[in-house]
């Protein structure tokens, strides 16, 4: 396992870090939070020391578990995690989003809380949840710079989703100098991954990128096939019918990839994010120790050269030679669509889904 600095925190985080979503709530399966705990402790096993989670995650519950999991390994770990969600007073109402709250107040507010939970004296790296650019007021940003300097947290992130706000908000991440920006991004998804990469370059900003979803939810690593059909609760099925019947198509051109022996599909979509110098982690998501296992070493497998580097981007700008619509630009939209059409993108509403009926 290799390691990298967030930003110019001085903080190091391994390549591969473990997005502990799938910890403390249901969305990618059931599973008790004895197993959460033993792939917890697997991941350490493997090299991994840079651990994702969140407050609205189980509403809480995800922390209570990391926390559990991690104290022993306290001083040998980097634990991140995020708030901006008011799950207090909001019941989930399924996979929809909650009301946020993001005031310099709220960020106090939630950080102890989160502490709490997570039973620590500080927490590495704290994100701003899906903020929207106009909510991260002076206020907020000065709380941010407060809980640095009592120590309750280390360093700064704003993690942002797929069909929130993307666009103004990372801009403005790197130009606050934020020390990390956490965004979906996989070589079926490049714009927003491309688009960050151009602005840290232009302001020489030293944010850090977090690449989650590098598997493109279970295209990438071959574990949702043509056949797959997925539950009611499982998270990926609310991606629309036409981004799997496209995936599965885009994954072949994919194939010069893979190395016999040496690098699978899943380890080289984890390589291909590495291959960037602004990457500092990828958190795929993990579901079993076998994933741990496989795509832990996608820190040691060998790199993509420039030339394959170049042709996936290439493949991506020609739609990998489909030319017919596959569901992608509606789930990369923003709350009033501004920023996507000035990013040259098309917004449309997703159709179908491939969650059982």
């Amino acid at each position: 396992m290799h390691y990298r600095e967030l930003g110019t925190s001085g903080i190091e985080v391994s390549e591969v870090g473990f997005g502990a979503w799938v910890v403390g709530t249901d969305w990618w399966g059931d599973r008790s939070d004895e197993d959460s705990i033993e792939m917890l402790h697997h991941a350490i096993e493997q090299g991994i020391d840079f651990f994702d989670t969140g407050d609205v995650y189980g509403h809480g519950h995800s922390e209570e578990v990391v926390g559990e999991a991690l104290a022993d390994y306290r001083d040998e770990v980097t634990v991140a995690t995020k708030i901006g969600y008011d799950f207090y007073n909001n019941p989930q109402a399924g996979h929809g989003e909650l009301p946020k709250e993001i005031t310099g107040e709220w960020v106090r507010e939630a950080t102890e809380k989160s502490l709490e939970r997570l039973d620590m004296e500080y927490i590495d790296l704290l994100q701003l949840h899906n903020a929207n650019v106009d909510e991260v007021t002076p206020d907020v940003l000065e709380a941010l710079d407060e809980l640095k300097e009592e120590g309750l947290i280390e360093a700064t992130g704003w993690a942002l989703g797929p069909s929130i706000g993307w666009l103004a908000e990372g801009d403005m991440a790197i130009e606050e100098e934020f020390d990390a920006l956490q965004i979906v991004w996989n070589a079926f998804e490049q714009d927003v991954g491309n688009h960050f990469l151009d602005t840290i370059r232009e302001t020489g900003s030293p944010t850090s990128l977090i690449a989650r979803v590098p598997h493109s939810s279970g295209l990438l690593n071959e574990q949702v096939r043509p056949e797959t059909e997925l539950g009611s609760g499982d998270h990926r099925g609310f991606r629309p019918d036409e981004w799997y019947e496209t995936g599965w198509e885009k994954l072949e051109a994919l194939r010069f990839l893979e190395r016999d022996g040496e690098r699978t599909m899943a380890q080289a979509s984890i390589a291909y994010l590495l291959g960037y110098d602004e990457t500092a982690a990828v958190t795929p998501t993990f579901r079993t120790k076998d994933d741990i296992d496989e795509w832990a070493k996608a820190s040691d497998v060998p790199k993509l050269t420039d030339e394959e580097l170049t042709r996936v981007e290439e493949l991506y700008a020609d739609n990998f030679g489909i030319d017919r619509f596959d569901g992608m630009d509606a789930l990369r939209s923003s709350v009033d669509g501004e920023d996507i059409r000035a990013a040259g993108l098309d917004k449309r509403v997703a159709k179908g889904a491939r969650n059982e009926a």
